[in-house]
């Protein structure tokens, strides 16, 4: 009787599902930018554990491409937010607010930095590894002219190698345009590398040999969490000259900017990413553990959010916070 009884009860529940609409069912979907660096690639997981758990109906996609296409594609609304928008390098960025078509939402970052590093003991030496400064006058971009011959390209010996940002990135755009404006064409040799991973095991290679690099990086990263490097100083910033390459780049705040469809699509996830809002030291921590664990994005942002577990309380209301620490 009791078989028959629980027989009834799911052919009963069986029947009440196939008759639901498709829609119960369905989840909306939040597409987030990932132009291709890890701080962004953090962030996205850490949105991704919140969306997906503090929130019900919501699953995250990424959409992988160029800075310059995702760009076109949140104003297309094809893609809803920029978790991680460096939006002082993108020069249609004041029209595309003013426009409307660009919504900002908060800012993610108050402190960031990016141009050409070169490890500390490159101009200082490092007393405890045995390594004596190799160009110790070395302090602006445009000292690199007369130090050529210290940062040697293996592959071109009369002249010296300077590493480009990653092709389709809007800094890699400024960062030629400055090499030419400055002269540096005439004794180096602009190298772009494939990808953030490529260029960054480059630096850490040069790093662990004690040998000279000079190069683009940026803050926060895993390798501005882990290596003592200097970022090289440049002309006041000013915004005109600066497309030109004739300026330091700005020390930006990063934001997170979304399509205008994104507020009415999601109104309450839009809280929390106004609410969200991290720091380039909590990042680039996040993202030294990363690379010493050799663990996924997923996971370092898991590691995160249980080491510093006062972010979910400033994020989200209570109740969804608790959520989110129960999957965690």
């Amino acid at each position: 009787m009791k078989n028959k009884l629980r027989n009834v009860l799911l052919l009963l529940v069986m029947a009440l599902i196939c008759t639901m609409p498709a829609q119960a069912f369905a989840k909306t979907e939040i597409v987030v930018t990932d132009n291709g660096w890890d701080s962004q690639k953090l962030h996205n997981e850490i949105a991704r554990i919140i969306v997906e758990n503090a929130y019900d109906g919501y699953v995250l996609k990424t959409s992988t491409a160029s800075s310059t296409m995702n760009w076109q594609a949140i104003i297309a609304g094809d893609v809803d937010l920029d978790i991680e928008s460096w939006t002082d390098n993108v020069a249609t960025y004041p029209k595309d607010v003013a426009n409307g078509d660009i919504v900002d939402v908060g800012v993610l970052a108050p402190d960031s930095n990016q141009g050409f590093y070169v490890p500390r003991y490159v101009i200082e030496g490092d007393a405890k590894r045995g390594i004596k400064p190799m160009a110790p006058g070395l302090k602006t971009v445009k000292d690199l002219a007369g130090y050529h011959k210290v940062f040697p390209d293996d592959e071109d010996k009369d002249k010296g190698r300077i590493y480009g940002s990653i092709p389709g990135w809007m800094a890699d755009e400024v960062l030629h345009k400055k090499y030419e404006l400055y002269g540096l064409n005439k004794n180096y040799n602009y190298v772009r590398l494939g990808s953030e991973a490529t260029l960054f095991a480059s630096l850490v290679a040069a790093y662990n040999l004690g040998e000279a690099w000079v190069g683009y990086c940026y803050e926060p990263t895993w390798v501005s969490g882990k290596l003592d490097l200097v970022l090289l100083q440049d002309e006041p910033y000013d915004k005109e000259l600066f497309e030109k390459g004739a300026t330091a780049f700005p020390s930006q705040q990063l934001k997170i900017v979304s399509s205008k469809y994104f507020a009415k699509k999601a109104p309450d996830l839009l809280e929390f990413f106004k609410k969200y809002r991290t720091g380039s030291r909590l990042i680039a921590e996040a993202l030294a553990y990363l690379d010493e664990k050799k663990v996924s994005h997923s996971e370092a942002a898991k590691w995160l959010l249980k080491t510093h577990g006062d972010l979910l309380d400033q994020w989200l209301p209570k109740e969804k916070a608790e959520r989110v620490r129960a999957v965690l």
